[in-house]
């Protein structure tokens, strides 16, 4: 049976395997790797700013000059963290150069296995299983100048797209069927990451260790699910009260909140 890559003892088992993460990284930015080490929870030190920030897992091409990281995310997240990850990764090249200089280029992978909640910016909800964000800058005609090339992208399998391209494809039907079919999960083992996770991420490849750490991570995420419940219940109806003042229809607030219309 696969292990859920929902629990962060899996996926980091998974995703810091030499075969996975370059492939991984092949597919999903485009690019081959060779880094030196994969580590996780990596934080700089000195810290850049007064966050302290850990990344899930880090690594680096020194040859080709490129950092990537990855960050799984299960319950509610916040675009804004997601973003200042990313930058801090770009800032903190800054500290050994003279000229401000950024040497290497930056891929920041967020990897989100809980559906999208309402944003509290825009009261919209998103329905995508991949985003891309890049810096850099465009003229008045609208043409992109790749000066910069740092990407941020977001992946969620919960929406699923059928013209999603199969090098997205097979990752996020990796995660979805870990999570919501792991005894016969309908996969590509031709793509040899993928593969590779069949074979070191099933339950019977678990250590005693990995066992003892996957069972807190889920009493964690039980403790924490209790928590964003209460949260989540808030936030959502304050959203419907400021879209009851503005005058919406109620099927069109349910449709958006996801609330009864007796709640409403």
């Amino acid at each position: 049976m696969l292990a859920r890559l929902d629990n962060e003892v899996f996926f980091k088992k998974a995703f810091t395997d030499r075969i996975v993460f370059k492939a991984f990284v092949r597919d999903i930015v485009g690019i081959e790797v060779n880094p030196e080490k994969i580590e996780t929870e990596k934080a700089f030190e000195p810290k850049v700013g007064s966050i302290n920030f850990k990344y899930d897992i880090f690594a680096e091409d020194t040859e080709k000059r490129i950092v990537i990281e990855i960050q799984r995310v299960e319950f509610d997240y916040n675009f804004d963290r997601f973003l200042h990850y990313h930058l801090q990764a770009i800032t903190e090249q800054q500290r050994s150069s003279v000229d401000y200089s950024v040497e290497k280029t930056v891929y920041t992978i967020i990897v989100i296995t809980a559906p999208y909640r309402v944003n509290k910016k825009t009261n919209e909800v998103y329905e995508d299983e991949v985003l891309i964000s890049n810096i850099n800058p465009k003229n008045l005609e609208g043409v992109q100048r790749p000066i910069f090339n740092h990407e941020l992208i977001y992946l969620n399998p919960n929406y699923k797209d059928k013209n999603t391209p199969q090098n997205y494809r097979d990752w996020l039907d990796l995660i979805y069927e870990s999570i919501h079919n792991p005894k016969k999960p309908n996969l590509n083992l031709d793509n040899e990451g993928i593969k590779r996770v069949t074979e070191i991420g099933t339950m019977q490849q678990l250590t005693p260790e990995e066992w003892e750490q996957s069972k807190f991570e889920v009493m964690r995420r039980k403790v924490i699910a209790l928590e964003r419940e209460d949260e989540r219940t808030e936030t959502i109806q304050e959203v419907a009260e400021r879209m009851i003042t503005e005058g919406l229809d109620n099927q069109l607030i349910q449709k958006i909140t996801g609330l009864e219309v007796a709640e409403i």
